[in-house]
């Protein structure tokens, strides 16, 4: 949660998308760092509990909680900053695209996809979202990455730049090196595991992935190290 806060921008108005216990907004409301929040959520139960919350916190001036299906009850212009964190990347996609009008009224996007995070990252690419910050924690063995987009041309990427991240990898992130890292011993030990196997069509299909997968962690590794663009790798 402090992660995501320290994205986004002091002084603003937020929307924080699936709000669940309503925390993020509380969190960014006492610590000074927005002036006004929205929780929103889909469900009555997790909204119900975000307003108790704030309600407990004495904060129902400033965060006003609304049963909304992604950004479908704000109006154009009523916030900054849309906070999505804690969902799936093809979830976070479409409620951006469906509130397409919302998100080019407001400065900011904080994402925290959990999945499909590449997906993300070139959607962005595709709307005219530059990412212009990124972060990443890890907790009890998990990893979550984190980004902030604005209004704006992003750079070109290559894949495992979609894949693990332009600015991480950038500013060399502690956390993406641990990352990768675990990946890349994950998956060199399912391809020994797979090459010493009969190489069935569909076994030889997967192995020629997982070699993939393990070039693009490779690449970033290169990248990570140089402090530029990785290089050229082949895995025999």
């Amino acid at each position: 949660m402090t992660a995501v806060a320290a994205l986004v921008p002091t002084g603003t108005c937020v929307a924080d998308i699936g709000t669940d216990h309503g925390y993020v907004p509380i969190f960014l409301v006492e610590q000074g760092i927005v002036r006004k929040a929205v929780a929103m959520d889909v469900n009555r139960g997790p909204l119900e509990r975000a307003r108790i919350h704030i309600t407990e916190k004495g904060l129902s001036d400033r965060i006003e909680t609304r049963l909304s299906d992604g950004l479908k009850k704000l109006n154009v212009g009523e916030v900054d900053t849309i906070i999505a964190a804690g969902m799936g990347g093809g979830l976070i996609i479409r409620i951006l695209e469906e509130g397409r009008e919302i998100v080019n009224s407001a400065k900011v996007c904080i994402l925290q996809p959990q999945a499909e995070i590449a997906k993300v990252r070139k959607y962005l690419q595709t709307q005219g979202l530059a990412i212009e910050r990124e972060d990443m924690v890890e907790e009890d063995g998990k990893y979550y990455p984190m980004m902030r987009a604005v209004h704006g041309q992003g750079e070109c990427y290559e894949e495992y730049e979609y894949l693990y991240g332009k600015e991480l990898l950038r500013m060399r992130h502690p956390v993406l090196k641990k990352y990768l890292l675990r990946e890349q011993g994950l998956k060199e030990s399912i391809i020994r595991k797979i090459s010493n196997h009969s190489e069935s069509n569909r076994t030889k299909g997967r192995l020629d992935e997982l070699k993939r997968e393990l070039i693009y962690i490779r690449q970033a590794l290169a990248c990570y190290e140089q402090g530029g663009p990785g290089e050229e790798i082949k895995i025999r």
